[in-house]
């Protein structure tokens, strides 16, 4: 087992970057630094910024826009780009759709939708969960009627991330109702938001924030070509999205970066007249969230390693990433809270106000948004549970 970077490969992240300090927008680097809120455009501008450049797909095949870089890089550009603190690609579209058409679309439907996804001409949202039907997935209730040639779509998605910013959705509807199994008679469809019958309304979280939405659908027409696979095997599909959107929410990079800012805070905030990182209490909770960082970078780079030497992407054991990884971004975001104690101000006021520091302000919504870490993508409780079934067979 081989977990150091070859000299080729410290070449390539220097590569990555230097280009990310040159073509990193000020404004978007700020945004990203002060936890302010990112607008559509600035999502899709450092998208398109990307897809210029050749590097917004990194893991696509090169006839659709791929970078042919192998695991190792692809790693390494995810990483940097979390260091410098670049605003997120959006998942839904690059990394979780494309995956799934590239895998079971049509060759009609790859060329309607993986161009438009590459330059940032569509903005995708998720549509999976629903009221009751978060981690127990399979028990879905959206339906899909079909009808001629089309589908008739009648229920709710919740908790619907950025769907208000929406072109498309992807859903699981569950086209039969008489199946033995749960998992069994659900279908993937790609759905139009501007069609007739979908009413997108906003949850404003505690945070302040509107992020997620409910999405309703009444009566809504889906062409029969915009079903992806075969009717009533969705099932197949989402278990193979969820594979991709895991392997991705460790985010390492992101909290070394957290990590390098709250240490700098924590050196000029003072507690009892001395700097609060020589506090005993609060320099042992940051070492120990440190140290858990180091070992997640390791078993990150172990699984890197072994997909670097089969060629065959991780199996359950890519859950581990998932917990350790949301686990250790809540942690940062308890400590920077615990750091900047009385000075945070959970709520600003309308003109600002004399001293108003907003980058302390952004820190208890922040904290607030950080609980979602856990949740999605698979609970982190459903993730043990994976792991025990399919690692350690109990």
């Amino acid at each position: 087992m081989d977990l150091n970077y070859s000299p080729e490969e410290l070449a390539f992240r220097d590569e990555v970057r230097a280009w990310l300090n040159a073509n990193l927008p000020d404004d978007l680097r700020r945004k990203v630094a002060e936890y302010q809120e990112l607008t559509r455009e600035d999502l899709l501008g450092w998208h398109r910024i990307l897809a210029k450049k050749g590097w917004v797909a990194p893991s696509w095949p090169k006839e659709w826009g791929g970078t042919g870089w192998n695991v190792v890089q692809r790693y390494i550009f995810e990483e940097e780009c979390g260091y410098a603190g670049t605003p997120p690609l959006i998942p839904f579209g690059l990394s979780m759709c494309a995956p799934v058409l590239l895998k079971f679309g049509a060759e009609a439907q790859k060329k309607r939708f993986l161009p438009r996804i590459y330059n940032g001409d569509d903005f995708w949202c998720q549509g999976y969960s629903e009221p009751g039907s978060g981690s127990d997935l399979a028990s879905l209730k959206t339906k899909a009627v079909r009808q001629g040639d089309h589908y008739v779509v009648n229920g709710q998605k919740i908790w619907t991330t950025l769907a208000h910013y929406a072109d498309w959705i992807f859903c699981l509807v569950r086209s039969d109702s008489g199946t033995a199994k749960r998992q069994e008679g659900i279908s993937f469809l790609l759905i139009d938001m501007k069609t007739p019958g979908i009413t997108v309304r906003p949850l404003v979280l505690l945070d302040g924030g509107h992020e997620v939405n409910e999405v309703f659908f009444d009566d809504v027409k889906v062409p029969l070509e915009n079903l992806v696979f075969e009717e009533g095997k969705g099932w197949t599909v989402a278990k193979y999205l969820l594979g991709h959107e895991r392997m991705n929410t460790g985010r390492i990079g992101a909290s070394k970066r957290e990590l390098t800012k709250l240490k700098e805070f924590a050196a000029r905030q003072t507690s009892n007249g001395r700097p609060l990182i020589d506090d005993v209490r609060f320099r042992d909770k940051l070492s120990r969230v440190e140290i858990e960082l180091t070992a997640l970078e390791i078993t990150n780079l172990r699984f890197l390693d072994q997909m670097r030497r089969t060629g065959q992407p991780p199996g359950a054991d890519v859950s581990m990433l998932k917990i350790k990884g949301t686990e250790i971004q809540q942690a940062l975001s308890e400590l920077m809270m615990q750091a900047v104690g009385p000075l945070a101000q959970p709520f600003k006021p309308s003109n600002g106000g004399d001293g108003f520091d907003f980058f302390t302000a952004a820190l208890a919504p922040r904290y607030c948004n950080m609980r979602k870490t856990t949740i999605y993508a698979g609970s982190n409780e459903i993730q043990r549970n994976i792991i025990s079934k399919m690692t350690l067979g109990l």
